[in-house]
């Protein structure tokens, strides 16, 4: 009969072997978003990229009154340059790569403007069980946004999106544990959302 404090020991590696492969894919996301970024600025392109301190999958009741999506918290000493980058084009070229893994979600998100050869990459990763709200919303709603912003909840950025499955490929899976999602297939454009369309956007959802 095995001791109490063997399960212990058993219950702290296993959660010390999780903490390790988390932190792999973690680093193994940033890895491949600098390689994205790098092959960009081969091609000629001026590439942003930033991973994010902290990724909030934001339901319509969890944040400001009606927004809603990816929410990325950056450090404040890379604000300066997204702002540059971001007020530079439309950003209506995008992409997301994405892999699971123990319940996470490791992703990066590719925002492109062809006509300036602007590009921006965003790396964040997000618990799956806390996504269910989001998911079901932005695929009743047919988009989904990223929003960017500093730690003091300053807003630095705004992207619409019109495919979120890109996002989320396995919506299906949420249904069963989180209601119906409708059956809406939106077309593939986005683009930058300035800071007056988000606050239009509060402002109507308070009408």
């Amino acid at each position: 009969m095995p001791e109490h404090g063997d399960d212990q020991q058993e219950y702290a590696d296993r959660l010390a072997q999780d903490a390790d492969v988390l932190k792999n894919g973690w680093t193994a996301t940033i890895d491949e978003m600098k390689a994205m970024a790098a092959a960009y600025e081969d091609q000629g392109w001026n590439a942003y990229y930033v991973a994010a301190g902290h990724t909030a999958t934001e339901p319509p009741d969890a944040g400001p009154k009606g927004r809603f999506g990816l929410v990325h918290v950056i450090p404040g000493n890379y604000a300066d340059d997204f702002v540059e980058t971001f007020e530079a084009g439309e950003f209506s070229t995008y992409d997301v790569f994405r892999k699971e893994m123990d319940g996470h979600v490791f992703f990066v998100t590719k925002l492109l403007d062809e006509p300036s050869k602007n590009a921006i990459f965003i790396a964040g990763q997000y618990e799956l069980w806390n996504a269910g709200n989001l998911v079901s919303h932005a695929m009743e709603a047919g988009e989904i946004y990223t929003h960017v912003q500093k730690l003091d909840g300053t807003m630095l950025g705004s992207f619409k999106h019109d495919d979120p499955a890109k996002f989320f490929p396995h919506a299906a899976d949420f249904k069963q544990h989180y209601g119906a999602m409708g059956d809406q297939q939106p077309d593939v454009s986005g683009r930058a959302v300035s800071a007056e369309e988000v606050e239009a956007m509060q402002e109507q959802s308070e009408e």
